[in-house]
């Protein structure tokens, strides 16, 4: 078994890696010292005993004793907003632009025009209607400017046009360009687009 090309084909499979970057991080592990690939290595299988996925919003946290999240448990946040995220790097971005204070749902992905990728559909519609109970008003849709945000936003419209009386859907407005990804906007950015969100 060549462990070398092992490796290298396990690290391109990650997002953005192709199998010439993939190649490059295993002879770079090669001339890390011993103490550097322990540590790594202790880092990725602490993952699955630290690391947790919140049952509410569905985002990974680190907690070994909570149960939700500390978004999910924070008792000062709006429970009348609730916005739906791409993945876990969207919701940090939208945290560090400091501008929105309620709920989150992470999808899980997109859906692609040419019928991939799969969102998280049932949790979603669990979520909408545990939240109407608790005063939810206002969905917001925080999906990234591509095609395959648009798509995943118009069969969001689908899933939940039984709830369209007792909620408003929203999506964010002007200041996001087209084919830019909510993960790598600037906190001005995603203030801005926020700000301007736009009924939908």
């Amino acid at each position: 078994m060549d462990h070398i090309e092992e490796l290298a084909r396990a690290l391109a499979r990650f997002p953005g890696i192709g199998p010439r970057q993939g190649k490059r991080f295993v002879y770079y592990l090669l001339a890390a010292t011993a103490g550097e690939r322990a540590k790594l290595a202790e880092l990725i299988a602490s993952l699955e005993k630290d690391v947790r996925q919140c049952p509410d919003c569905l985002r990974f946290y680190n907690g070994s004793t909570a149960v939700i999240c500390n978004y999910c448990s924070d008792k000062t946040r709006d429970d009348t907003l609730l916005m739906l995220v791409e993945k876990d790097q969207d919701l940090s971005a939208v945290e560090r632009a400091g501008t929105y204070r309620g709920r989150y749902f992470v999808l899980g992905g997109v859906l692609t025009l040419s019928g991939k990728g799969a969102i998280r559909e049932k949790e979603l519609l669990k979520t909408v209607e545990k939240r109407l109970k608790s005063g939810l008003k206002e969905l917001v849709l925080a999906l990234s400017a591509t095609s395959e945000g648009e798509h995943t936003t118009d069969r969001i419209r689908e899933l939940l046009a039984p709830y369209r009386d007792h909620l408003k859907i929203s999506e964010l407005g002007r200041g996001l360009a087209t084919g830019s990804e909510l993960e790598y906007s600037d906190a001005e950015t995603l203030r801005a687009a926020l700000t301007n969100r736009k009924e939908t």
